[in-house]
Parts: structure tokens; C-alpha cells; sequence
């Protein structure tokens, strides 16, 4: 397969030829979704916000994150909530949460019905707000609390002493008084600022001891993804694309032979030319019967994909041409006999058709017999009559190994392939000819005689 497999116009081919069977893969693919979504259980999920006041840095909210979901929190939240067989390990998997925008961190749970889900989500906000403030009162030092303690008392004393020596003081107007009193209410003031300095000492304690949660969490009104819809159509599509990149890839592994020179090549002679079958619907439909043949014609499987759209046609007379062209130059070889088989593969309907053409255009110079060759085990008539043989085939259809097989069968036979004929289909225009039936003579036999290639009476 060369680079046309990658283009689009060799998609567009995929599903015009396809379609049938591209749509039936899509509806096992549906099938598929839908007994997987049977296997998984509707899921819901909701999420509880906690408000972390003040300032935190991000590494501070990654932390928190942690431990809305450590085991210490799951844990006291599966006691809490008391579902049976349900324990912290199993609610693990289906709890989650993430910081975002504002300090605030959105802790998820997911269960198999919304007021279970709501619960979980709401649970486990509660024992995480409770965990983080004991983890801070913990986590204060008792000693400087103390101290602190101590200190404020002493602020106190000293503020009230303060107070009695500026009573005490002059009461008089005069400078000495009204300074005094002024520096005695300056240093009660700078005294209170102390304290307060002390107790805003250490923020995040303060603010691990302030969380909270943001109400409720709102009970989920869909299933969380993926849900059966989505199974169902990503299994469809999921077939679908399947199918496509399967004929892409058998049709770049092909090994069937296009171009000229591989099939001369293959069969050891030369081209006398090529002629144009007529045709009004996709060809190289494999004859057969039984339940196999109708489902490959009912998906559409009979029919070759990977080939080229037939080009437009011209008239009958300018077909004819090309026929009477190939039997000339069959003529104007000097060593070639004026007996011939003409061979081609059996099931290439095309190369049948041009092959019969043949017979009639050739006449009686030189004499012509159609033999349908077997491809799987290739035999050609025993030379008699005719000493040499005329290969037929269409281009695409058959592999370099297959063809060698054909040009062996007839070294077999003592006939010399003396030529090769490509046949192609093209589209008859509205006003040409119809073609006309070559089947008759294409397998006749020669002089009445039956043909055991064919089957065919003369």
C-alpha cells in the first residue's frame, strides 16, 4: 500500500464500501459498553469545602490536603458514619481532595447512591476540621504557654499599678503633673501592644484552630464518569475506530502487486497493453453459497475496498480499440503461435470478462481459449492445439507469489507465456453501449470441446 493509505479520500472509501459492516461493529461495540456499565455500578460524587482563614503557603496546603484524606481521618469517618462492611480501607479508594483558589480545599467522596455520597463528603469535612485543630492544640508548646500565662497576669498587675500612681500623681494643672501622667498612660499602652505581640506570635496555630467547613455538601444529581451513556459510546466509537485503523493496517501490509513492472516481473513477460471492463457496481464479488457467502454479501465483504474508484468510461467503439490493439500486436510477434490459451485467475471477474473480449476481438487470428486457473493449486491444460498462453489479470487483486504460481503452471504445461493483458474497471457513460455478455465466449472451449478449467461446452 503506498501513501494513498493515509489519505483521506482512502477513509472516505472505508466507509462507503464498509459501511454496512462499520455500522455493525459500532453496534457490538455499543453491546460491549453496555455490559460493562452492568459490571460497574452507578458511582456519585459530591464535594464538602473547608475555609482555611489567613495565609498559607502552597507546600502549608498540600499538607492539609494529606491529611483530609490520611487513614486517621478515613478511619474515625467510616466509624462515624457506621455502614455495614464498610471500613476505612474500603472508603480510601473513593475519597479525594485538592486545594484550589482562596485557601480552601475541596474534599470528595464517592458512593453508589447521592445521600450516601452527601454523608461521606460531609463526614469527612467534620473530621478533618477535627483532626487539624487537635493536631495544633497538640502540637503547642505547654511551658510557653505558660509563660505567656504569667505574663499577662504581670501586664496586668503593672496596668493597675500604673493607674493608681497616675491617680496619686499632683492633681494640680501644672507642667510636671500633666507630663508625668502622660508618660505613666504611654507606658500602660506599650505594655498592652507587648501582650498583644505575644499572642499573635505564632499565626498558623492560631489559624489551624480557626477551619472551617462551608456548609453542606449539595447531593449529587448525576452519576460520576464514566456513566452507562458514556460506556456505551466510547465502546461504539472505540469499535468503530478499531475497524478503520484495521483496514488501514491490512491494506498497508497487502502484498497484492499494482504496478506494472512487479506483475511482468512476476510472470517473466511483457506487457502488450491494457483494456478497460465496463462495469455499473463494485465487481470482484467471489461466487459462492450458504450462510458464509450471504454474510460476507450482506456486510458488504465481497467486495474489494482497497481499490481505486473506476475511472469514467468512454464509448463502446473506444474499448474495442484497446482490444483490437492487443490482439495486433499478439499478430506482429514473429515467434508467437497462432494458438493461444488466454489464462486468468479464477474469481477475477474482470480479467473473465476482458479475457472473453478477447476471444471475440481476436476472431480466428490468432485463435484464442479462455482457461480459468486456480490460484490456490494453478493448473493450465496440457499444451495441444495451443503452444503458448496469454496471462489476463487485473491489477491489485493478486500477490507476486500467486502470479509465480500461474507463470509456473504454464512452464508446467509446455506453454510459453508470450504476453500480459491488465484488465481495469471503469464506469460506462450513460450513453455508451451496454456492454455486451462476453461470458459465452470467454469459456468456450476450442472446436467444441469441453474445457475442464472451465466447464464450459464449446
Amino acid at each position: 500500500m503506498n501513501e494513498d493509505a493515509i489519505r483521506l479520500v482512502t477513509i472516505g472509501r472505508i466507509f462507503r464500501r464498509r459501511w454496512r459492516l462499520l455500522a455493525v461493529v459500532a453496534v457490538v461495540g455499543a453491546l460491549v459498553g453496555y455490559g460493562a456499565s452492568l459490571l460497574f455500578p452507578p458511582r456519585y460524587t459530591t464535594s464538602a469545602s473547608v475555609l482555611l482563614p489567613g495565609t498559607w503557603e502552597e507546600r502549608e496546603l498540600l499538607t492539609q490536603t494529606e491529611v483530609a484524606t490520611s487513614s486517621v481521618v478515613v478511619d474515625r469517618a467510616a466509624a462515624r458514619l457506621g455502614w455495614t462492611g464498610v471500613s476505612g480501607s474500603d472508603l480510601r479508594d473513593h475519597v479525594s481532595a485538592k486545594a484550589t483558589d482562596g485557601n480552601i480545599i475541596k474534599i470528595s467522596g464517592t458512593a453508589d447512591t447521592p445521600e450516601r455520597a452527601q454523608r461521606l463528603s460531609d463526614q469527612l469535612a467534620k473530621e478533618f476540621v477535627s483532626y487539624a485543630t487537635r493536631i495544633a492544640n497538640d502540637s503547642a508548646d505547654p511551658e510557653a504557654a505558660g509563660q505567656l500565662a504569667a505574663l499577662q497576669k504581670s501586664v496586668k498587675d503593672t496596668s493597675r499599678r500604673i493607674s493608681k500612681l497616675a491617680d496619686a500623681a499632683d492633681p494640680g494643672q501644672t507642667v510636671e503633673s500633666v507630663q508625668t501622667r502622660t508618660e505613666l498612660e504611654k507606658l500602660r499602652t506599650a505594655l498592652l501592644e507587648a501582650i498583644n505581640a505575644l499572642e499573635q506570635a505564632d499565626p498558623a496555630e492560631n489559624e489551624a484552630k480557626n477551619l472551617v467547613v462551608m456548609g453542606s455538601a449539595a447531593r449529587p444529581t448525576g452519576e460520576a464518569p464514566p456513566t452507562r451513556t458514556q460506556l456505551i459510546a466510547g465502546g461504539a466509537l472505540l469499535f468503530f475506530l478499531f475497524a478503520v485503523i484495521g483496514h488501514l493496517t491490512a491494506a498497508r501490509m497487502s502484498r497484492r502487486l499494482r504496478g506494472e513492472g512487479e506483475i511482468t516481473a512476476a510472470l517473466g513477460s511483457a506487457l502488450l497493453g491494457t483494456v478497460d471492463v465496463p462495469v455499473e457496481r463494485p465487481t470482484h464479488r467471489p461466487e459462492g453459497s450458504g450462510p458464509g457467502a450471504w454474510i460476507r454479501r450482506l456486510l458488504g465483504l465481497d467486495v474489494r475496498w482497497d481499490l481505486p474508484t473506476p475511472q469514467t468510461s468512454g464509448d463502446e467503439a473506444s474499448r474495442q480499440i484497446r482490444y483490437r490493439r492487443v490482439c495486433s500486436r499478439l499478430r506482429d510477434q514473429p515467434s508467437a503461435p497462432r494458438r493461444l490459451l488466454v489464462v486468468f485467475p479464477e474469481g477475477d471477474e474482470i480479467a473473465r470478462r476482458a479475457a472473453g473480449q478477447l476471444v471475440v476481438e481476436a476472431g480466428s487470428d490468432p485463435r484464442l481459449r479462455a482457461v480459468a486457473v486456480p490460484v490456490s493449486r494453478p493448473m493450465v491444460p496440457d499444451r495441444g492445439f495451443e503452444s503458448g498462453a496469454l496471462v489476463v489479470l487485473s491489477a491489485g487483486s493478486w500477490t507476486a507469489g500467486e502470479l509465480a504460481g500461474i507463470a509456473e503452471a504454464c512452464a508446467d504445461a509446455k506453454h510459453a507465456v508470450v504476453g500480459i493483458v491488465l484488465a481495469g474497471p471503469v464506469r460506462a457513460t450513460r450513453s455508451a453501449d451496454h456492454p455486451r455478455d462476453t461470458a459465452v465466449p470467454a469459456l468456450a472451449g476450442f472446436d467444441g470441446e469441453r474445457d475442464d478449467a472451465t466447464g464450459v461446452r464449446g
